[in-house]
Protein backbone atom coordinates (compact mmCIF):
# COMPACT_ATOMS: atom_id res chain seq x y z
CA UNK A 1 0.00 0.00 0.00
CA UNK A 2 1.36 3.12 -1.11
CA UNK A 3 0.14 6.86 0.62
CA UNK A 4 0.87 10.34 -0.71
CA UNK A 5 4.60 10.12 0.85
CA UNK A 6 5.42 7.33 -1.05
CA UNK A 7 5.05 8.99 -5.17
CA UNK A 8 8.24 8.58 -6.43
CA UNK A 9 7.64 10.72 -9.57
CA UNK A 10 6.96 14.03 -7.77
CA UNK A 11 8.69 15.56 -4.86
CA UNK A 12 6.37 16.73 -1.76
CA UNK A 13 4.67 20.09 -1.80
CA UNK A 14 7.03 22.26 0.27
CA UNK A 15 5.39 23.51 3.73
CA UNK A 16 5.26 27.19 3.93
CA UNK A 17 7.55 27.68 6.49
CA UNK A 18 9.86 25.76 4.46
CA UNK A 19 9.58 28.05 1.38
CA UNK A 20 13.25 29.96 1.83
CA UNK A 21 15.19 26.80 1.68
CA UNK A 22 17.22 26.24 -1.50
CA UNK A 23 16.01 23.01 -2.55
CA UNK A 24 16.46 23.14 -6.15
CA UNK A 25 20.41 23.71 -5.48
CA UNK A 26 20.30 21.76 -2.36
CA UNK A 27 19.05 18.86 -4.71
CA UNK A 28 21.45 19.30 -7.46
CA UNK A 29 24.49 19.90 -5.56
CA UNK A 30 23.25 15.98 -4.51
CA UNK A 31 23.49 14.77 -7.69
CA UNK A 32 26.04 16.16 -9.26
CA UNK A 33 28.16 15.19 -6.15
CA UNK A 34 27.00 11.37 -6.73
CA UNK A 35 27.41 11.42 -10.40
CA UNK A 36 31.41 13.27 -10.15
CA UNK A 37 32.61 11.12 -7.29
CA UNK A 38 30.25 7.90 -9.21
CA UNK A 39 32.94 8.19 -11.34
CA UNK A 40 35.80 7.62 -9.96
CA UNK A 41 34.25 5.45 -7.37
CA UNK A 42 33.48 3.07 -9.79
CA UNK A 43 37.44 2.71 -11.02
CA UNK A 44 38.18 2.98 -7.20
CA UNK A 45 36.11 -0.32 -6.41
CA UNK A 46 38.59 -2.60 -8.90
CA UNK A 47 41.87 -1.53 -6.14
CA UNK A 48 39.44 -2.26 -2.79
CA UNK A 49 39.27 1.44 -2.74
CA UNK A 50 37.12 4.20 -1.58
CA UNK A 51 36.22 8.04 -1.43
CA UNK A 52 38.55 8.54 1.68
CA UNK A 53 41.63 6.61 -0.43
CA UNK A 54 40.66 9.18 -3.80
CA UNK A 55 40.68 12.23 -1.30
CA UNK A 56 44.13 11.02 0.02
CA UNK A 57 45.34 10.65 -2.99
CA UNK A 58 44.27 13.44 -4.52
CA UNK A 59 45.97 15.95 -1.96
CA UNK A 60 49.04 13.86 -1.63
CA UNK A 61 49.76 13.97 -5.38
CA UNK A 62 48.47 17.46 -5.72
CA UNK A 63 51.27 18.73 -2.61
CA UNK A 64 54.06 16.61 -2.97
CA UNK A 65 55.46 16.35 0.41
CA UNK A 66 52.58 17.28 2.42
CA UNK A 67 52.74 16.60 5.95
CA UNK A 68 50.84 14.22 7.44
CA UNK A 69 49.50 16.99 10.03
CA UNK A 70 48.22 18.94 7.10
CA UNK A 71 46.26 16.45 5.48
CA UNK A 72 44.63 15.23 8.68
CA UNK A 73 43.45 19.11 8.72
CA UNK A 74 42.87 19.40 5.52
CA UNK A 75 40.50 16.29 5.00
CA UNK A 76 39.51 17.25 8.75
CA UNK A 77 39.68 13.52 9.68
CA UNK A 78 40.57 11.82 12.85
CA UNK A 79 43.92 10.37 12.83
CA UNK A 80 42.21 7.16 13.04
CA UNK A 81 40.52 6.91 9.78
CA UNK A 82 43.68 8.54 8.12
CA UNK A 83 45.79 5.58 9.74
CA UNK A 84 43.96 3.09 8.14
CA UNK A 85 43.79 4.50 4.48
CA UNK A 86 47.14 5.43 4.07
CA UNK A 87 48.37 2.20 5.98
CA UNK A 88 46.76 0.17 2.71
CA UNK A 89 48.59 3.07 0.29
CA UNK A 90 51.64 2.63 1.79
CA UNK A 91 51.73 -0.81 1.76
CA UNK A 92 50.08 -1.35 -1.86
CA UNK A 93 53.03 0.84 -3.46
CA UNK A 94 50.62 4.39 -4.20
CA UNK A 95 51.96 6.53 -1.85
CA UNK A 96 55.85 6.61 0.01
CA UNK A 97 56.39 8.59 3.57
CA UNK A 98 59.26 10.15 4.06
CA UNK A 99 61.17 12.09 7.35
CA UNK A 100 61.38 16.19 6.98
CA UNK A 101 64.97 17.50 6.33
CA UNK A 102 64.85 20.13 9.18
CA UNK A 103 62.55 17.95 11.31
CA UNK A 104 62.63 14.17 11.91
CA UNK A 105 59.28 13.82 13.35
CA UNK A 106 57.83 15.47 10.19
CA UNK A 107 56.55 12.49 8.16
CA UNK A 108 56.27 13.70 4.51
CA UNK A 109 53.78 12.04 2.06
CA UNK A 110 54.57 11.46 -1.68
CA UNK A 111 52.75 9.31 -4.73
CA UNK A 112 54.34 7.27 -6.37
CA UNK A 113 54.66 6.38 -9.93
CA UNK A 114 51.65 4.34 -9.47
CA UNK A 115 49.64 6.42 -7.51
CA UNK A 116 50.24 8.63 -9.87
CA UNK A 117 48.81 7.01 -12.58
CA UNK A 118 45.54 6.41 -10.24
CA UNK A 119 45.49 9.89 -9.78
CA UNK A 120 45.54 10.34 -13.36
CA UNK A 121 43.22 8.24 -14.63
CA UNK A 122 40.58 9.37 -11.53
CA UNK A 123 41.42 13.20 -12.39
CA UNK A 124 40.81 12.36 -16.15
CA UNK A 125 37.15 10.94 -15.82
CA UNK A 126 36.22 14.05 -13.38
CA UNK A 127 37.63 16.38 -15.77
CA UNK A 128 35.83 14.66 -19.07
CA UNK A 129 32.57 15.66 -16.91
CA UNK A 130 33.37 18.96 -15.44
CA UNK A 131 34.38 19.89 -19.66
CA UNK A 132 30.87 18.26 -20.47
CA UNK A 133 29.34 20.39 -18.12
CA UNK A 134 31.17 23.62 -18.78
CA UNK A 135 30.58 23.32 -23.13
CA UNK A 136 27.01 23.63 -21.78
CA UNK A 137 27.67 27.11 -19.93
CA UNK A 138 30.20 28.79 -21.94
CA UNK A 139 33.68 29.85 -21.01
CA UNK A 140 32.30 32.64 -18.81
CA UNK A 141 30.62 30.68 -16.93
CA UNK A 142 33.61 28.39 -15.77
CA UNK A 143 34.46 31.81 -13.61
CA UNK A 144 31.09 32.10 -11.75
CA UNK A 145 31.35 28.14 -11.39
CA UNK A 146 34.69 28.76 -9.25
CA UNK A 147 33.41 31.53 -7.34
CA UNK A 148 30.42 29.80 -6.36
CA UNK A 149 32.54 26.55 -5.27
CA UNK A 150 35.11 28.73 -3.02
CA UNK A 151 31.66 30.77 -1.47
CA UNK A 152 30.58 27.54 -0.57
CA UNK A 153 33.63 26.23 0.92
CA UNK A 154 33.93 27.01 4.94
CA UNK A 155 35.76 29.96 5.83
CA UNK A 156 36.01 30.26 9.68
CA UNK A 157 38.69 27.76 9.54
CA UNK A 158 40.78 28.52 6.62
CA UNK A 159 43.37 25.08 5.71
CA UNK A 160 46.92 25.80 4.57
CA UNK A 161 46.24 23.55 1.51
CA UNK A 162 42.93 25.36 0.62
CA UNK A 163 45.43 28.51 0.72
CA UNK A 164 47.94 27.05 -1.57
CA UNK A 165 45.04 26.13 -3.92
CA UNK A 166 43.24 29.68 -4.01
CA UNK A 167 46.92 30.98 -4.52
CA UNK A 168 48.06 28.52 -7.20
CA UNK A 169 44.09 28.80 -8.88
CA UNK A 170 44.70 32.14 -9.15
CA UNK A 171 48.39 31.88 -10.51
CA UNK A 172 47.35 29.66 -13.02
CA UNK A 173 44.15 31.63 -13.87
CA UNK A 174 46.25 34.72 -14.50
CA UNK A 175 48.74 32.40 -16.65
CA UNK A 176 46.10 30.99 -18.79
CA UNK A 177 44.31 34.75 -19.72
CA UNK A 178 47.97 35.83 -20.63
Amino acid sequence: MSGPDSRPAEARNPDPRQAHFRWDIIELLFFAYRDFVGDADHELEAFGFGRAHHRVMHFVYRYPGLKVADLLDVLRITKQSLGRVLKQLLDEGYIVQKTGNNDRRQRLLYATAKGEALVAKLAGLQTKRIDRALEEIGPAGAETVRRFLRAMIDRDDPDKVLETIFGTASANLASTKE
